[in-house]
């Protein structure tokens, strides 16, 4: 898909959960969506993507940076490795979390997980040459209520 065709969907997918008050579009191949914003590492504005949530470990999120199997890395995950500090909306929550890109030991943990809930991501892994980046999201504060 191009990058434009992934922002149209964005912004579909955006416009049916706010139309639908959540009740469509807020879950996705047995798992939750999100609403990710990060800060646009060279213009400072805000921007925001869907994303499917694989892993959920308590309050924190596991995503996966799969761009739909482009070979290119999402937009996001460069915004976020620019500058960690992340929103993330869902059911009418927002949590300000922080965000990093998962070690590799992480990454062999979860990665089979992932895989589990989601298995176009191992399709996408065996077709392509770049590594698949599981970014790792914490509440910045920690008593901060859980999705």
């Amino acid at each position: 898909m191009t990058d434009w065709g992934f922002r149209v969907l964005n912004v579909f997918h955006r416009s049916v959960l706010r139309v639908s008050g959540g009740r469509l579009g807020s879950h996705a191949y047995g798992a939750d969506m999100v609403e990710l914003v990060t800060m646009g590492r060279r213009s400072g504005h805000e921007h925001s993507t869907m994303l499917l949530v694989p892993i959920r470990d308590g309050a924190n999120l596991v995503l996966v940076a799969s761009k739909g199997g482009d070979q290119r890395e999402p937009d996001w995950l460069k915004n976020l490795v620019a500058n960690p500090r992340v929103r993330v909306s869902a059911d009418s929550t927002s949590v300000e979390m922080m965000a990093r890109i998962a070690t590799p030991d992480e990454r062999a943990f979860w990665w089979p997980r992932v895989v589990t809930r989601y298995r176009r991501y191992e399709e996408y892994q065996r077709r392509g040459a770049r590594e698949i980046p599981l970014v790792i999201c914490h509440p910045r504060d920690e008593s901060s209520q859980e999705f």
